[in-house]
């Protein structure tokens, strides 16, 4: 070792990836196993709380409308998480072209409310369009307190 080269008092740390994609069975299994995948996510990113609560509950509506869309057309959809700039995107592409309707449904209807609460919960949602299907996408703003800290690039030895 030269005379001066000295060992290193910090090492970096890699860095949380800021995406996650998955594919799920076009099932109704694939809304517990995508809120699964989330749940991991959001522990890596260190986002807990009511917004973890409302990120489940967004990718539910999503993943199950995107399944009931397209009925056995595909084998799967695509599920994609983003985080960054204090927002959380969270993506649902499926091989339908058809457009989620925003319903107003009656009392008793057992169906139909589900974007509702993505309007209600999202800072923003909406439907990106190709020609084999759509990605139907929606954001929440996430506050510092939600989320503590990413992991800091330096840390002691």
């Amino acid at each position: 070792m030269s005379t001066r080269a000295r060992p290193a008092t910090t090492r970096l740390t890699p860095a949380q990836p800021s995406t996650a994609a998955y594919h799920f069975p076009s099932d109704g299994r694939s809304s517990g196993r995508a809120r699964e995948a989330l749940r991991r996510q959001l522990r890596m990113w260190c986002i807990a709380g009511e917004p973890a609560c409302s990120a489940e509950l967004l990718l539910s509506e999503l993943v199950t409308n995107a399944v009931q869309a397209q009925a056995s057309t595909a084998p799967e959809v695509g599920v994609r998480f983003a985080w960054a700039d204090g927002r959380l995107r969270l993506e649902v592409r499926d091989a339908s072209d058809e457009l989620p309707v925003l319903n107003d449904a009656e009392e008793d209807e057992e169906c139909g409310r589900g974007l509702v609460l993505v309007d209600a919960l999202a800072s923003g949602w909406g439907v990106d369009r190709d020609g084999t299907g759509k990605t139907v996408w929606a954001e929440l703003a996430v506050c510092e307190a939600s989320a503590p800290s990413r992991p800091s690039a330096l840390r002691s030895p």
